[in-house]
């Protein structure tokens, strides 16, 4: 019975909640594995939101200009093609109104709790369960679907003196919509995939705009355009035709893979039609200097933009390549002693990946948390969807499921295809818990490894957030979205440790949280 958590009751965090499922967050990967359980309709489950909508990072980034740098055709799920889109690379708006138009579509919204913080997720080896303490009270669950994305917190620069800053300082991911930069003197650090967006939507407004950069990055054309009505109307009303294109757009995509991860070689002519995009639109030599990356590219993430080399070209844009020393009160200082006064910072510094602070709040069985675990070890897990201490526990876009290439929902329908057959096979044979066996996790990720050291973002001669503290990429997927689909096809129980319950009884509870009933324990049980 599914238990209705849209609201909350003066005394709900007195008690203890029970569900067989609960989800953290709300963005596709959540929002996702709230849809396809609600399909199977086999367990009860609910999702922790802690914002006030659906969406995640195009709920959050609502920054000027921000858009989708993968085709509109793939930035849907499958089995929710969206007919609606109004040109061929989306803008934020239209992502978050489609993904809330899925969500309400897929009759899932009573089963959120929105603003719904989650402090903490501890396993409790007697009950067989999680206990998650959140600010709307306390949950316990059999199993936890983390739908938290990896671009969900933000990074903030550790540079002297930056929270003294006197004017108006906000992320790039915390846009502050009551700053007006009209005729400021504004700053902005970062050229990542925000920055370069930002910066052509703001520099006519802003008096001045001096761009801080630590490493350029690469840049390809912005392939976008509106729809026409007829393809609009094909997309909707003639069969086969908006399948037809997001298959053709898919397998373009996945030929890219062959040069990042195969032969890095191949991505020279890449590289020779980002030069050119530079020569093109940039004026200056010392400028088109400073632009030109000293690396390969697709090393780090390729951005795409027809704006931001002109923006930077204007006379009120400065780009800054020397390194920040300080911020003081209404300026910025650099290692070269040169002080620039400015009315506005917005920092565009990125996202905590490899290692976000939700780590430190998932307790395992041993009683060591996901980030001592990955402290150590790295960024790891299994098929990037469970990792071995955390029985009962699934992770959508987990480690090494990004991309550098094409749509991050295919990695997200892969690993719920994984999940929904967990889900079976723990029902049809009366399993209580799987947990991942370490030697198992080990030789994927070594193998995983193995195969990632030859590829561009290994051997390219850049530095980049793809990379943990022990140099393994422990971000990205190293290989083609259907090798991973068909990897995920099934859930290998032989992987896992596995108890089973031995009485037949179901140890969900509707209300409180109920210890399970004794189970006998087995390795590697093939179901």
């Amino acid at each position: 019975m599914v238990l209705p958590m849209t609201t909350t009751s003066p005394n709900a965090a007195s008690r203890t909640r029970h569900v067989d499922i609960a989800i953290i967050g709300s963005g596709f990967s959540g929002l996702g594995a709230a849809i396809k359980l609600k399909k199977l309709g086999s367990y009860s489950f609910v999702v922790l939101e802690r914002g006030a909508d659906v969406g995640g990072t195009w709920r959050d980034n609502t920054y000027p200009g921000a858009a989708c740098d993968v085709p509109s055709q793939l930035y849907s799920f499958s089995f929710a093609r969206n007919p609606e889109w109004s040109r061929s690379f989306s803008q934020q708006p239209e992502i978050q109104k489609y993904i809330r138009s899925v969500a309400e579509k897929s009759d899932v919204l009573d089963h959120h709790v929105f603003g719904c913080d989650v402090n903490s997720a501890q396993w409790d080896t007697a009950a067989q369960q999680w206990h998650l303490d959140t600010t709307h009270g306390r949950f316990t669950a059999r199993f936890v679907v983390s739908g938290v994305g990896a671009l969900c917190e933000p990074a903030l620069p550790n540079i002297a003196g930056i929270n003294d800053f006197e004017g108006e300082l906000f992320h790039s991911a915390r846009w502050d919509h009551t700053a007006d930069l009209t005729g400021k003197r504004v700053a902005i650090i970062g050229t990542g995939a925000s920055a370069i967006q930002i910066v052509p939507a703001i520099a006519d407004k802003a008096g001045t705009l001096d761009v801080y950069q630590r490493t350029a990055p690469w840049i390809l054309p912005r392939l976008d355009r509106p729809y026409t009505r007829f393809e609009r109307f094909a997309f909707k009303h003639i069969p086969g035709v908006q399948r037809l294109a997001r298959t053709a757009i898919y397998a373009s995509r996945e030929t890219q893979v062959i040069g990042l991860a195969k032969a890095p070689k191949l991505m020279l002519g890449l590289q020779a039609l980002a030069k050119g995009m530079i020569r093109a639109q940039i004026r200056n030599p010392e400028l088109r200097k400073k632009v030109t990356p000293d690396f390969r590219i697709g090393c780090k993430r390729m951005l795409i933009s027809n704006a931001y080399y002109p923006a930077l070209d204007r006379a009120n844009v400065d780009l800054i390549t020397d390194g920040i020393a300080e911020v003081r009160g209404k300026s910025i200082v650099t290692a070269d002693g040169t002080e620039r006064e400015i009315d506005a910072l917005i920092v565009a510094t990125g996202f905590h990946v490899t290692d976000s602070p939700m780590f430190a709040g998932i307790t395992g069985k041993d009683g060591r948390t996901l980030a001592e675990v990955f402290n150590d070890t790295g960024m790891q897990g299994y098929k990037g969807t469970t990792v071995a201490g955390f029985p009962n526990m699934f992770f959508l876009v987990g480690p090494n499921t990004g991309l550098g290439h094409t749509s991050i929902v295919l990695m997200i329908e892969s690993q719920l295809n994984y999940v929904i057959d967990a889900l079976k096979k723990i029902k049809s044979n009366n399993i209580a818990t799987f947990d991942v066996l370490p030697e198992v996790q080990n030789e994927y990720n070594a193998i995983l490894q193995k195969q990632l050291s030859d590829t561009v973002w290994m051997t390219g001669g850049c530095a980049s957030w793809y990379l943990d503290k022990h140099g393994n990429n422990t971000t990205l997927w190293p290989g083609f979205t259907f090798t991973f689909r068909r990897m995920l096809k099934q859930f290998d129980t032989q992987a896992y440790a596995i108890t089973v319950m031995s009485d037949h009884t179901d140890i969900a509870a509707p209300q409180t949280a109920a210890p399970a009933a004794r189970a006998n324990t087995t390795q590697g049980t093939q179901a």
